[in-house]
């Protein structure tokens, strides 16, 4: 391999994203990728029979479709179609209809009853208005805002623990459950501070672009993103793994896509001092057991709402979450886990042999935990819809162990790079002014593990690549 202007490394969402900005500014731009195909934690695969085809890890991308880098490139020339279900979210209530998030927050607020519903608007309708605008200060690292009137109002609201401002907010579960389900896919306790934000940003998208996925599955997305860099003129390589920088072919720039523990281990004794302290000390959050399923027909759900969502959130009522999303953090299994749950081919019939149907649930877990879980989220979803159990043709299980080996960004199965608690939000993975640039020349980490950490948005990549950019990269 000649000499490049910029050699990434990883080729998941935020690796393919650096790549992409890199080459945009007319960088001689390399990516590399130790696995046959490039995707990171967004693909697609045959988990369990042929022609039933899964999405191995992420799924629905609601920040994919609303980041401001994301809604940049032209993916639907290179194949990427997005599916909008008719509602985002569906919540089943033990006593009572499910929840749902729809698209407009007028029609949610309307199932929420009078009190709830004006207080749903009150909280979120201003922020859903300036989304297109907003998303540029919220999905970015720590700086002054363009809009710092809109970011100290959320501020104010978002910083709290989410448990306590849905409890100051909402009379009913309904609007709770909605709520802290969004800020349940942190996988943090929810009586944390900044956990109301998380749920906010994730329930601000619902209605302001949606919960899409991507037809034909996760896969396309990131086989889009790569088809436009190859389009910049941006060469990819798989099956590359790097186990030191000195590998790397001369380049004024790399970009890691790596969470620090491999920045640890490809970095060597380049980084020493607080830094490499900082990186040692970087806490990963939660883990995630994950069940993928082959299944004879649709989820038949006790509240026929719930077939309207392409993502529904199962655990019971608001008690039931606060309980289900305390127990990974401290180191225990719930019993009645919260399961995040989707159901694509109710939108997408491609994913499926005719008449046959996919669908896919995960919990949160200890990190690292080696307990298997399949046994508790069947029985949840089995729960809220009887008859579930005896539609399963096949199934696929992947605990933290599993899924660290399919992707290893994904240390002790944690998705989002590191835990995102409210010292890791702004400053991670070490306290810099700029997050992205390590300590070695011309190095910088372009992963989930730095701001504004996890979700497939590319917001991390792409502020990266501007980053080595404005330092002459």
């Amino acid at each position: 391999m000649s000499a490049y202007d910029a050699v990434v490394v990883g080729a998941g969402p935020n690796g393919l994203a650096a790549a992409i900005e890199m080459a945009r500014a007319g960088r001689r731009t390399l990516l590399l990728e130790a696995e046959d195909e490039v995707g990171g934690a967004a693909k697609t695969m045959e988990l369990t029979l042929p022609g039933f085809r899964h999405d191995a890890f992420s799924a629905v991308y609601p920040l994919g479709v609303g980041s401001p880098f994301m809604r940049s490139l032209p993916l639907a020339e290179h194949g990427l179609e997005w599916v909008h279900p008719p509602a985002a979210l569906a919540h089943p209530l033990p006593d009572g209809p499910a929840a749902v998030l729809e698209r407009g927050v007028a029609e949610t607020a309307a199932t929420l009853g009078r009190r709830d519903g004006r207080a749903w608007r009150r909280a979120l309708e201003p922020f859903v208005l300036a989304w297109d605008a907003l998303s540029h200060d919220l999905l970015a690292p720590l700086r002054f805002p363009n809009h710092p009137r809109m970011m100290a109002r959320f501020g104010w609201k978002g910083l709290r623990t989410l448990r306590s401002v849905a409890n100051a907010w909402f009379e009913g579960d309904g609007a709770r459950c909605l709520l802290g389900g969004c800020a349940g896919h942190t996988a943090l306790p929810l009586d944390m501070p900044a956990t109301a934000a998380y749920g906010m940003v994730l329930a601000m998208t619902g209605h302001a672009v949606g919960w899409p996925l991507p037809r034909g599955g996760a896969g396309q997305l990131t086989q889009a993103m790569a088809a436009y860099l190859r389009a910049l003129g941006g060469e990819i390589h798989t099956g590359v793994r790097v186990g030191s920088l000195r590998e790397l072919p001369a380049a004024r720039t790399v970009l890691l896509d790596l969470t620090p523990r491999q920045l640890l281990a490809v970095a060597g004794d380049g980084l020493r001092g607080r830094y490499r302290r900082a990186l040692e000390r970087y806490r990963y959050g939660p883990g995630v057991f994950k069940v993928d399923w082959a299944l004879g027909g649709p989820i038949p759900w006790q509240d026929p709402a719930c077939t309207r969502a392409g993502t529904v959130h199962v655990v019971g009522g608001f008690a039931d979450l606060l309980r289900s999303e305390a127990h990974p953090w401290n180191g225990l299994h719930s019993d009645r886990p919260f399961i995040l749950l989707g159901q694509p081919t109710l939108f997408d019939p491609t994913r499926a042999p005719e008449g046959r149907h996919i669908a896919w649930g995960y919990c949160h877990v200890p990190n690292g935990s080696g307990v298997d879980m399949t046994e508790r989220i069947e029985a949840q979803v089995e729960r809220f819809a009887p008859g579930f159990r005896d539609l399963i043709l096949a199934r696929s299980s992947m605990g933290p162990a599993t899924l660290h080996r399919h992707d290893a960004n994904l240390v002790g199965g944690d998705i989002n790079g590191g835990a995102a608690n409210l010292g890791q939000l702004f400053f991670r993975p070490a306290l810099r002014l700029d997050p992205y640039a390590t300590p070695i020349p011309g190095v910088y980490l372009c992963s989930a593990s730095t701001p504004p950490s996890g979700g497939v948005h590319g917001m991390c990549g792409y502020h990266a690549a501007r980053s080595a950019l404005r330092h002459g990269g």
